[in-house]
């Protein structure tokens, strides 16, 4: 497993002054109050937060020491990550899509259906995206198909609806 988690992805500058605008990639997105420092890109640099603001579904960071536009276009396009340790509580039985994704998918009998290569959030539930070579299935993350996830082993055990898997 991976030691960052991704929690946001810097898709812009916004203003002279050092100002980035973050997509978030986190359900609560006052998170980033919680923060001193993230990080910033594939190189993981240590970026110390200064101040947090929000614009319509965007959060604005400014970091400690970036006071200008020209010292923060390179973070455009990277991920913002934080340390696993950082990571908010869970409840039971629920995951990071991070964890999710990558997971081998089983039915109930043991038979391979795929690996989980992405997950959708269109509305009530989750959906999995699970690819075997050419073909794709969308599972519903609900109770009543996926039966058994198991981290360690990098698995989930599924009971699919009839006329899902064909």
């Amino acid at each position: 497993m991976s030691e960052y988690i991704q929690v946001g992805k810097i898709i812009n500058t916004h203003g002279i002054k050092g100002e980035v605008k973050v997509l978030p990639l986190t359900d609560d997105m006052t998170r980033f109050e919680d923060l001193n420092s993230v990080f910033i890109g594939d190189n993981n640099t240590e970026v110390e937060i200064e101040k947090v603001w929000y614009k319509k579904k965007f959060v604005i960071l400014k970091f400690r020491d970036y006071d200008n536009i020209n010292d923060v276009l390179s973070f455009k396009n990277k991920f913002v990550l934080i340390h696993e340790s950082e990571a908010v509580e869970l409840p039971e039985d629920t995951y990071f899509i991070f964890q999710i994704v990558g997971l081998e998918v089983y039915n109930v009998e043991g038979v391979k259906i795929g690996k989980i290569k992405e997950v959708l959030q269109p509305g009530a539930n989750d959906v999995y995206v699970v690819k075997d070579g050419s073909k794709e299935y969308l599972l519903p993350a609900i109770k009543e198909v996926v039966k058994e996830i198991d981290l360690e082993q990098k698995k989930m055990i599924i009971d699919p609806l009839e006329g899902m898997i064909e």
